[in-house]
Formats: structure tokens, C-alpha cells, sequence
């Protein structure tokens, strides 16, 4: 099946006429995908993400009806973090899976993993850092992906709460992170076997995490997953403001928002907060996930670029038709279900010790 295949590690770059087939395509079948990874406006494309699908479409209708109806009047930050949270308690909770409540260095999170799985824990680890404008989110509103992530990736999952703005502004956000990542290590996780993950604010935390990690010449994470990252906080891209209409969950508007609540008075160009500014010479593997119809789409696609002349191992996926943060919804969009999945499969590809099946 598609989906169970490993992610591929080679990307296409359509704007350098660099097109790499997929072994055994025909070649209609790679001018057909050619032709489609350019009308999705992407300058990098995965090898086999299928054309959006009438169901797909629809799906992503129903959910923009959906974030309307617990948005439409929320205008404060506090007013759309309560909405973010009535959204996701309306949601379905994991299954199959067993939670365990952590202190992870002052940090509290909840420990993830698949009911199925009987091995100690310790053996390899997704830190999940989860989105909501550094201002929202908790435990609650991301266990379903996260949940969904340990049964995919034969993984425990370390979901954190970390603190938020405006009450914690920058840097608490990203100390907790990287105060999570290193009790992983502490309590016997070696680094080969943990990968970083985020959607959103969570991408941007997994990244800065990890660059603090580098400046501080400590273990390195064997790989970065990225979801819909807010890679520039100086919201310079152009598909903020050519989508930023179109794109429900955030716009220009909520990125300015959420910036002086993380922010203050920082520079948003600082490389601290904004990994498109940031040197990422030496960086871990990093999966980079966004949508065609995402506000952020050019910033993912900068950072790409950027990561990729630094001598980084890029990994790019376009998912055609999907808004920001739609890996958030695996209950109700079938495209969500199958980019988790890459992103789990991503994750095995990089664990020093893979799962057995």
C-alpha cells in the first residue's frame, strides 16, 4: 500500500527543473506528477502524495464550517484559547493506547504509548510539542494526535504542556522544550532513538529546541518533524497574504496577534524565534510538512531552501488542498490520517533502533 511504505528522503525541485521519478513510473506518470507538483504552487514536492481527492475537498469544507462556528467570535487571545479547547473537547479522545502523567523536569506532559507494545519504555520516543499560537493548547486539545502518532510510529510519545503566553512569554515556551528533550535523555532515552515533532508553534519550538540544543554542543535528536511550522514571525512570506483569506486557521491578523504575545518588544527576525533567520549548518534530518492552501506555505517552502543550501537532509511534503494545521484533525480528514502516517513513517526511518513488525 502507499502508505506503508518508507518516506522517501529525496524531494523533487520543480523550480530548478530537478524531478526525480519514483523507480519504475512510467514516463506519462512523472510528467502527470510534474505537472501537478507545480499547479500546487511548490517549488519542493514528496514523490507520491496523490492529487486532493472530492472527498478530501469536502472534508476540509466541513472543517472550516466547524473552526467558524467556535471562532467566529472569538477575538481576544484568551476568548480563541477557550474556543481551541471547547473545539478539541468536542473531539474524540485516543484509543488503544496507555497515558501516563510525567514530570518531565519540572515540565508537565503526559507519556504516550501503544496498548499493543509490552517493551520497557526507554527505547525510542516522539517529543511532541504541541501549536496554539504559543498562547494555546494543552494536553487535552493534541492527545488524539498525539495518541495516533505512538500507535503509527511504535513509539512513546512525551506530549508536554509547556507554559504560555502572554502570561510566559519568550523564552519559556522553548525552555520547556528543550527541558523536555533532555529528561528524555536523563531517563534513558538515547538520542539517536528521539525525534522532535510539532505542528504550527510546536514546529517552530522543535526547531529552536534543537538549535539550542546545537549551540550548546549537547546530544542531538536523530530527526525534526516540522508540521505546518510558523517558521517567520515577521510574517514576510507572500501566501500570507494571498491565502491568508482562504485559510481559516490563521492570517495575518493572528500572526501579529500571537507574535507580541510571545514576543514583546524581540525582534522577530531574531534567529532565536524565527528559524528562517536562524544558521541551520549542522542541523539534524528535518521533515518539513505544509499544505498548498496553508497562510505559511512560502515560509515552509524558505525554510526548505535555506536548510537545504546549509547541507541539511530536507525532506519537503505539499499536501494539496490542506489548510494550516490539518494534521490536527485525523478523526475527521482522511488526508490527516495518511500525513501522520508519513510522519511516523519518517520517524522509524530515523530511529537508531527501528520497531520490529
Amino acid at each position: 500500500m502507499l502508505w506503508a511504505r518508507a518516506l522517501p528522503r529525496r524531494t523533487a525541485d520543480v523550480s530548478r527543473g530537478l524531478v526525480s521519478a519514483q523507480r519504475g513510473r512510467s514516463l506519462a506518470r512523472w510528467a502527470v506528477a510534474s505537472l501537478a507538483a507545480v499547479l500546487w504552487m511548490s517549488p519542493v514536492q514528496a514523490e507520491d502524495i496523490p492529487p486532493q481527492s472530492p472527498a478530501s475537498k469536502e472534508q476540509v469544507r466541513k472543517l472550516m464550517e466547524t473552526w467558524e462556528q467556535y471562532y467566529g467570535k472569538a477575538k481576544s487571545l484568551r476568548e480563541r484559547r477557550e474556543a481551541f479547547q471547547d473545539l478539541m473537547e468536542s473531539t474524540p479522545e485516543p484509543t488503544r493506547v496507555q497515558i501516563r502523567p510525567v514530570d518531565a523536569g519540572g515540565v508537565e506532559a503526559q507519556l504516550i504509548w501503544p496498548a499493543r507494545l509490552h517493551h520497557p519504555l526507554g527505547r525510542r520516543a516522539i517529543l511532541y510539542i504541541h501549536g496554539g499560537g504559543f498562547y494555546s493548547g494543552s494536553l487535552r486539545t493534541h492527545r488524539a494526535l498525539a495518541g495516533s502518532l505512538a500507535k503509527a510510529a511504535s513509539a512513546d510519545v512525551l506530549l508536554i504542556d509547556y507554559r504560555l503566553a502572554p502570561d510566559h512569554p519568550y523564552p519559556a515556551q522553548v525552555d520547556d522544550a528543550l527541558t523536555a528533550y533532555r529528561w528524555l535523555l536523563d531517563s534513558g532515552y538515547d538520542n539517536h532513538n528521539i525525534v522532535l515533532a510539532g505542528e504550527s508553534v510546536g514546529g517552530n519550538l522543535a526547531i529552536e529546541a534543537t538549535l539550542r540544543q546545537m549551540q550548546a554542543r549537547g546530544p542531538m535528536p536523530a530527526a525534526v518533524i516540522a508540521m505546518s511550522p510558523i517558521t517567520d514571525l515577521a510574517g514576510s512570506g507572500a501566501s500570507l497574504k494571498t491565502s491568508g483569506s482562504t485559510d481559516p486557521l490563521i492570517d495575518a491578523t493572528q500572526l501579529d496577534l500571537m507574535r507580541k504575545a510571545y514576543l514583546g518588544t524581540r525582534s522577530p527576525t531574531d534567529p532565536l524565534v524565527s528559524p528562517l533567520y536562524a544558521d541551520l549548518t549542522g542541523f539534524p534530518p528535518l521533515l518539513l510538512q505544509v499544505g498548498s492552501g496553508e497562510a505559511l506555505l512560502d515560509d515552509t517552502m524558505r525554510l526548505a531552501d535555506k536548510a537545504r543550501q546549509a547541507g541539511v537532509d530536507v525532506a519537503t511534503e505539499v499536501w494539496p488542498g490542506m489548510v494550516h494545521q490539518w494534521q490536527l484533525f485525523p478523526f475527521w480528514l482522511d488526508d490527516a490520517r495518511k500525513s501522520n502516517q508519513r510522519v511516523a513513517e519518517y520517524a522509524i526511518e530515523h530511529f537508531a533502533d527501528p520497531p520490529q513488525h
